[in-house]
């Protein structure tokens, strides 16, 4: 029988199936950080119970960190002991822990691919939505909420009911300054942000197979922001030489043996999906967001829709732009921005900070223009300096932060001022996400880049050969 690469890699995980019910559903890796573990270790210690594979399970400090002077003692009071407990639970459970400082530290969802954690074929959980993420490695990985981090420490094992299928297939050439990132905002802004919900996703097409590596992650990543459990493509020989080598891929005969299984993870040409949809790469430009979520997007070049042409609610469109300070039929060309970050998890990788720099060298930051640029991870960081883009960022008036969440979220010191306009390569646009009152508008490092120099919205295309 023909069956999808989702198909594949689930079934082979579950142990048991309940009849009307989640299947028991086994996880190869777990991933942890400071904030949605803490409670799940008090829940093992009230149960008087141990963390039974700790070597499948890997933690980092990534959301509470400050990124700057890391080599001080975290003055939140909160970030620092949610910081310490992720210490000492780890410690304490046997579980390799990269806190601030450590050469492999940084952003969770980075960081795993970067050390060969995620693998194909294999399932991955992690208390953050954008676990999706990994899926750009032919992996099975979704988000969960603390008590199931509990269940996974606990048994290695989650409850979930098998989602729907649905693929998305996008052919052809990507246009001039069209990146990953605007292929998942146009994606999202055609189907909303509930048009996944339900299903898990496999992307399909030369787009796909023609991206890096990186950028198959910031694909992935944004699954969850059109409501889909998760994300995947089909590993190949791109997904196998980014792989090869790393610190916790198999190595020698191992290598050779998980070799014949990848090779085995794609969809069969007759296999079914619940639904697909398919995209023109014609309809595709720099993509910028005018709203409070991640659908409320649009070709740089448009003007804001109407009401009436939305898939939002009247009501919910206006009050959205009404918070963002827009109008219908606005452009969003020319607006004037406050704060540019460049980072995250789905824009934190080098690939992004060479695109970054690719529009500034030779240019200058905008004065009035606040620009924080995080990388993903210590490692993010290094190939920086090697490359010789903090040269060309620091001559055009920028500064290198370190690695961490950053101003993804209002969850340390790198805030939006309430008012403010911040074109963000994130993933959430929505209302305080990066502060209490801030105004995001989420965007490529592309984008990003023309809007640090200009000061303004801007089509990243004036500036590209």
């Amino acid at each position: 029988m023909s069956t999808t690469l989702f198909d594949k890699v689930w079934d082979a995980h579950v142990i048991r199936k309940i009849e009307g019910g989640p299947d028991v559903f086994f996880i190869d890796r777990h991933l942890i950080h400071e904030v949605t573990s803490p409670v799940a270790f008090l829940g093992l210690k009230a149960r008087g119970v141990k963390v039974m594979e700790p070597q499948r399970t890997f933690a980092t400090a990534d959301h509470n960190t400050p990124t700057i002077n890391q080599h001080l003692p975290v003055e939140d009071p909160l970030s620092a002991n949610q910081l310490k407990a992720l210490e000492e639970n780890s410690a304490a459970h046997g579980i390799l822990h990269w806190g601030l400082g450590h050469e492999s530290n940084g952003i969770v969802h980075v960081v795993g691919p970067e050390n060969g954690i995620t693998l194909p074929g294999a399932t991955i959980v992690c208390g953050d939505s954008h676990t999706s993420t990994h899926g750009a490695f032919g992996a099975i990985a979704f988000g969960i909420g603390t008590s199931e981090v509990e269940m996974v420490l606990s048994t290695q094992c989650i409850m979930q009911p098998k989602p729907k299928k649905m693929r998305i297939n996008v052919d052809g050439s990507l246009g001039k300054g069209v990146t990953p990132k605007d292929v998942a905002l146009y994606i999202i802004s055609q189907l909303s942000t509930s048009g996944a919900t339900g299903y898990f996703v496999e992307y399909a097409g030369t787009v796909f197979e023609e991206m890096s590596m990186e950028g198959r992650m910031t694909v992935c990543n944004l699954s969850i922001e059109m409501g889909a459990r998760g994300g995947m493509i089909a590993p190949d020989e791109k997904t196998y030489e980014y792989i090869k080598g790393r610190r916790f891929t198999p190595k020698g005969e191992d290598w050779d043996n998980a070799m014949d299984y990848w090779k085995t993870l794609k969809t069969d040409d007759d296999a079914v999906f619940d639904k697909e949809y398919t995209f023109k790469t014609s309809d595709i430009e720099p993509m910028i967001t005018y709203g409070t979520n991640p659908g409320m997007g649009m070709g740089i070049s448009n003007d804001i829709p109407n009401a009436d042409t939305v898939q939002e609610g009247k009501a919910t469109y206006e009050k959205s732009l009404n918070y963002m300070g827009f109008d219908q039929g606005d452009a969003m060309l020319g607006k004037k921005i406050d704060f540019v970050f460049v980072g995250s998890c789905t824009n934190g990788r080098i690939e992004d900070f060479r695109a970054f720099a690719s529009i500034v060298k030779g240019r200058k930051k905008a004065d009035h223009v606040t620009a924080w640029l995080v990388p993903g991870s210590h490692i993010v960081e290094a190939k920086i300096k090697e490359e010789g883009i903090l040269d060309i960022i620091n001559e055009a008036g920028f500064e290198l932060r370190q690695p961490g969440c950053s101003a993804c979220l209002a969850m340390n010191d790198d805030k939006i001022p309430a008012g403010k306009y911040s074109v963000s390569t994130s993933n959430r646009n929505f209302e305080g996400r990066q502060g209490p009152g801030s105004r995001t508008l989420l965007a490529s490092p592309l984008v990003a880049a023309a809007a640090a120099i200009t000061g303004e919205v801007t089509d990243p295309r004036e500036f590209l050969n």
